[in-house]
């Protein structure tokens, strides 16, 4: 086979379900049509116009006649999956050869994404021998998203069906992926700490010690730069226009970036630096200073540490006993978090910005939390799932929660995370009583990283009732 080169345009939206799966089947169709009838004015036409600009219509007219000729027409083509939610990949038969095909689309349902490359079946061998143990479609869809990671990569997968609770662990050595049981591992869940900040909220809430609305200025001391004010529900449900870091912290040692940045340092942003991005309008921005800020403020609000609140409020009441706000004194219990390289890097520590990515955790205590969401007896999860603002079309945001539609119009409950050293995702839908949580030692700052969210919503997909 002659080499077929990539074509690969402008930015895919990461991390939004593809919830117009018509709209994709639609565009599918048309494109394999106007390919088949050589219409290849009609498929630049159906093209965004960044795509446009990126692939003039000569260029255009010139891949899609070379594709032709070297591979036929499109006999049959057959829906994968959606890759984070950027795009839809397809296995696509052409007459000549089996090819993975990936679209994706813009608000308009204008094409603003195209990947044409040779389809890699997964080795049965491969993919089920080392991981026999597991059933053959959740064994591939691991083995796929795993293969590529460095040596000592684990993935500690936990799936709810129902009342079924299924574990799968997996470890990379000697190039292999291997299976292990590490469900009861710990390791740093990053942002998804947010969703638990959002349910100290919610329990305050529900218990009359607090209003969404209320001020955290009315906690502190003295008075915000400008005189600005910030709610509770703002910080939780990033509108609250803050910047994604503070302006004043020192990000010169990248290994422990949130360490020293304390009360002192927090108050001398609030005091001098503190602005906000869209004074206009209120708008979606997602921001680690705005869950640092609401996990300290909740702490000054009932007159004790942030971590002393979430241990009252969640773990025990979760029976989530193996999780924790340090990695201290872990011993063989944490799973050592590793760089792109597979180097083990140190662990984040936290202080004041502790509610952006603080607390370390199991897949068998995070399951424990997910199956609580089934319970509408918990009030305060139910609170952290009502939609509080529409982001776009696709994702609104409750406290904490992404709220995503899946491809068969489900609300999915969703949030992901990733430290130096570890990346992590949970997917929960109520209606049909499903959760995911992957918790990894893949460092955020790997590109393949997206593979976690992308394993995460292929899971969900595959203990979907058929």
């Amino acid at each position: 086979m002659k080499k077929l080169f990539l074509l690969l345009t402008i930015a895919f939206i990461t991390n939004n379900l593809c919830a117009q799966t018509e709209n994709y089947t639609v565009a599918i169709e048309s494109f394999k049509t106007n390919y088949n009838t050589e219409k290849y004015d009609d498929i630049f036409n159906s093209f965004s116009s960044k795509m446009q600009q990126a692939l003039p219509l000569d260029v255009t007219r010139k891949f899609l006649a070379d594709l032709k000729s070297q591979f036929g027409k499109i006999e049959n083509k057959e829906f994968l999956d959606s890759q984070s939610g950027a795009y839809v990949n397809y296995k696509t038969k052409f007459e000549k050869a089996l090819l993975l095909l990936k679209i994706s689309l813009d608000e308009q349902n204008k094409i603003n994404g195209l990947s044409i490359t040779p389809y890699v079946e997964v080795k049965e061998n491969d993919a089920i021998n080392a991981l026999s143990i597991y059933p053959k479609e959740i064994a591939a869809l691991i083995y796929t998203k795993a293969k590529e990671f460095p040596n000592n990569t684990q993935f500690s997968i936990g799936i709810i069906r129902n009342d079924e609770i299924n574990y799968y662990g997996i470890i990379i050595e000697n190039d292999s992926v291997k299976p292990i049981d590490n469900k009861d591992k710990v390791f740093e869940i990053g942002s998804v700490t947010k969703v638990f900040i959002s349910t100290v909220l919610a329990s305050l809430v529900v218990e009359n010690k607090l209003e969404l609305t209320n001020y955290i200025n009315d906690f502190y001391p003295f008075t915000f730069k400008d005189a600005k004010k910030i709610t509770f529900e703002s910080l939780a449900n990033h509108t609250a226009g803050l910047p994604r870091l503070p302006e004043n912290l020192d990000l010169s040692n990248a290994y422990n970036p949130y360490k020293n940045y304390g009360r002192a340092e927090l108050n001398e942003y609030l005091k001098n630096f503190l602005q906000f991005e869209n004074d206009s309008a209120i708008v979606y921005s997602y921001s680690n200073l705005g869950a640092g800020l609401l996990g300290f403020s909740l702490g000054l609000s009932q007159d004790k540490s942030f971590q002393a609140l979430l241990n009252d409020r969640v773990f025990e009441k979760y029976e989530m006993t193996n999780s924790c706000v340090s990695s201290q004194n872990m011993t063989d219990r944490l799973v050592n978090g590793l760089n792109t390289n597979g180097e083990v890097v140190p662990n984040w520590d936290f202080d004041a910005m502790f509610g952006a990515g603080g607390i370390l955790s199991t897949t068998e205590d995070m399951l424990k939390f997910a199956k609580a969401q089934f319970n509408p007896q918990n009030k305060e999860l139910t609170l952290t799932r009502n939609p509080t603002f529409n982001v776009d079309e696709s994702m609104k945001i409750g406290l904490g929660w992404h709220i995503l539609k899946s491809e068969n119009d489900e609300d999915l409950y969703w949030h992901n995370g990733g430290t130096g050293g570890y990346a992590s995702s949970i997917a929960i839908s109520i209606e049909n009583k499903r959760a995911v949580v992957i918790l990894s030692n893949v460092s955020a700052f790997n590109p393949k990283m997206n593979n976690i969210d992308s394993l995460t919503f292929a899971l969900m997909g595959a203990i979907e009732d058929k």
